[in-house]
């Protein structure tokens, strides 16, 4: 005789048969459990060996010793920040930002058009590639100035000088004759 599952009637009877033998095995490893945790280990867990807190990936103790001290290992950025705070290069290391990472600290889009050339006293120059962007830089200038303070702190930068491009020196040679020299050319 089979359900509607294709199962015969004498399975039943076998599953209930099997009751007692399973009921006898979930006691037995019940008792071995028990033994396992008075000798100390975590039984199981699928680990043999004494009870150990159970570590995940990336989540490991952070120090070297019963508890921190300052031989252990740190991440290089933080080092790095806490040698230049102790050492009183942070005014230095934020100057270096602006000019190294400038893409970074105004945008790309500005940074392909303008290069910082020198940061003096807060006074930063910029030197822009047309006067046309020379122009578009000093109507940006107070966003310019949001940008770079938010980026590296306050009283950095406390102005900039924006310049275009610088037009070709017409001298040749170690002589020169006075005069206006060209006109009309660069207006």
């Amino acid at each position: 005789m089979t359900d509607s599952q294709g199962r015969s009637g004498h399975e039943g009877g076998e599953q209930a048969n099997d009751a007692p033998a399973m009921d006898l095995v979930r006691r037995t490893l019940e008792e071995a459990r028990a033994a396992a945790r008075a000798r100390g280990h975590d039984a199981g867990r699928g680990r043999s060996g004494p009870a150990t807190p159970r570590r995940v990936a990336g989540r490991r103790r952070s120090w070297s010793a019963p508890g921190p001290d300052v031989r252990d290992p740190e991440l290089l950025g933080s080092a790095a920040r806490d040698l230049a705070k102790r050492r009183g290069w942070s005014a230095h290391v934020a100057e270096g930002t602006v000019l190294g990472q400038w893409g970074s600290v105004v945008g790309q889009h500005i940074a392909e058009h303008a290069t910082p050339t020198a940061l003096n006293e807060g006074v930063l120059s910029v030197t822009a590639e047309s006067t046309a962007w020379a122009t578009q830089l000093r109507l940006l200038q107070a966003q310019l100035l949001a940008k770079i303070a938010a980026a590296v702190g306050d009283g950095v930068v406390r102005s900039l000088r924006i310049t275009g491009p610088a037009a070709p020196s017409w001298r040749k040679g170690p002589r020169h004759i006075a005069g206006r020299g060209p006109r009309d050319t660069y207006g």
